[in-house]
Order: structure tokens, then C-alpha cells, then sequence
């Protein structure tokens, strides 16, 4: 049974314990990932999340409303079978972090981002071991390798549930270490989103907002408070 179906066929998902974590089934029929795979779960919080988007759907199926599945579904199909790929594509972000590039101007603006994000760069070389170089402008700055090996070990030593989370967490920030922040509870979602906006924010503040612009940020604000949402349900 593909749990992709169009339409609503059961009645009622339930969460059961099975070896290896917590499936859903629906009307007794265990869920399976895109793929086929079984939809095992490492939480039974995080089934009971899954349980409760398929029984929300009402005729037909609309996976944009169940993100927790849809985020099991990748750790499952997606980052299982490429667990070193997807770590070492997650971690690069730290060569190119968000927080080290800063603006050369004007000074109010530099003055924000100071504020911001130095208190992140000083826990990440306290909580890792990574001093990593701040610059002004757009011209790349070499991390240190010593300053990014700590990183990409933490990286690699997660799950593929932990690195399906992260992934967005990173990729939507733009920053690794913002998404660490998360993980690691240093920082909540939305707090990780503001800072991660702060260049935009400063740009609406002096030219306005656009409304195309605004659309997309709401999704992707959305995208990254589901990621977070994911990681809590690991129970970490």
C-alpha cells in the first residue's frame, strides 16, 4: 500500500509499536514511505504527529499540510542511503556561513549584525572548537580546517532523522550554525528566522516590502518552523 494514495480510504490512523520505533497504520494497515519502505519513526511523539496529519485529511490527500511525514519520509528514502552525502552537503555551509559575511556599510547595519550574530559565532567556538573568520562584503573568506572539522563531526555523528531536520534548518537559514543553534537549544525557530533575515529585513526597512517577496518568506519562515518542529519531536 502506498500511504501517497489521492484519496482518503480509512478511517481512522492509529500508532504502534513495532521493532526498531512507532508506525502508523490506517485501519490497520501500516503506513509506507514513498518508496515503499515501512514509515518506522523513531518517537512515538513524532508518530503520533504523523498519525494525526492523516487523520486531518479530509477527501483528498494534500501532503502540504503533513510535514512531519513528509520529513520522515525523507529521512527514510532520502538520507538513509546517502548519510555522508547529505552530512557533507549540510556542513559546507559552515565554509560559507551567513553569520561571517557582514556589510561594509552603512555603519547601523553593521552595528545589527555585530549584535546579532557575534554571540553565535562565540558559542560555536565554545560549544565546537570552531573559530570561524568574520569578513566585510561578498569576497569569500577560507575557513580554517581546524575551525570546521568540529562542525562537520557533529554533523556527521546525527541520525538520518536528526540530518532530514537540519537540512532545512541550514539550507533555509543560510547558516549552519544557526541551525546547530537550533538543534543544540541555544536558540528557538523563530528567533534563528529573525536572525537569518536581518540583511532582508534591513532592505524592506529602507525600500519597502514587495509582496511576491513577502509570499515567499512566509513559506519558507514556515518550512523552517516545521524543520524545528521535527527535531522536538525526536525528543532531543
Amino acid at each position: 500500500m502506498s500511504g501517497w494514495a489521492a484519496k482518503r480510504f480509512w478511517k481512522k490512523a492509529d500508532v504502534v509499536e513495532v521493532e526498531g520505533g512507532f508506525s502508523v497504520t490506517l485501519d490497520g494497515r501500516s503506513v509506507k514511505t514513498p518508496a515503499k519502505a515501512a514509515l518506522i519513526v523513531p518517537t512515538r511523539a513524532m508518530a503520533e504527529a504523523i498519525a494525526a496529519e492523516w487523520d486531518a485529511q479530509v477527501e483528498k490527500i494534500d501532503p502540504g499540510t503533513m510535514p512531519v511525514t513528509r520529513g520522515a519520509n525523507a529521512a527514510i528514502d532520502k538520507v538513509r542511503s546517502q548519510h555522508a552525502e547529505v552530512a557533507h552537503l549540510i556542513a559546507e555551509y559552515g565554509g560559507t556561513d551567513l553569520l561571517c559575511y557582514r556589510a561594509e556599510a552603512p555603519d547601523e547595519l553593521v552595528a545589527r549584525q555585530a549584535a546579532a550574530w557575534d554571540p553565535l559565532l562565540d558559542w560555536a567556538r565554545a560549544a565546537f572548537g570552531a573559530d570561524l573568520r568574520v569578513t566585510a562584503g561578498v569576497i569569500p573568506v577560507a575557513q580554517d580546517r581546524a575551525a570546521l572539522e568540529p562542525l562537520e563531526a557533529a554533523v556527521a555523528a546525527m541520525t538520518e532523522f536528526e540530518l532530514a531536520a537540519l537540512h532545512d534548518l541550514v539550507g533555509i537559514s543560510g547558516s549552519l550554525i544557526l541551525g546547530l543553534a537550533v538543534s543544540r537549544r541555544r536558540l528557538d525557530a523563530e528567533t534563528a528566522w529573525n536572525l537569518s533575515r536581518i540583511d532582508d529585513d534591513w532592505q524592506i526597512e529602507q525600500w519597502g516590502a514587495d509582496e511576491e517577496a513577502v509570499e515567499h518568506a512566509a513559506r519558507k519562515r514556515a518550512d523552517l518552523l516545521a524543520a524545528a518542529r521535527f527535531w522536538a519531536l525526536l525528543g532531543l
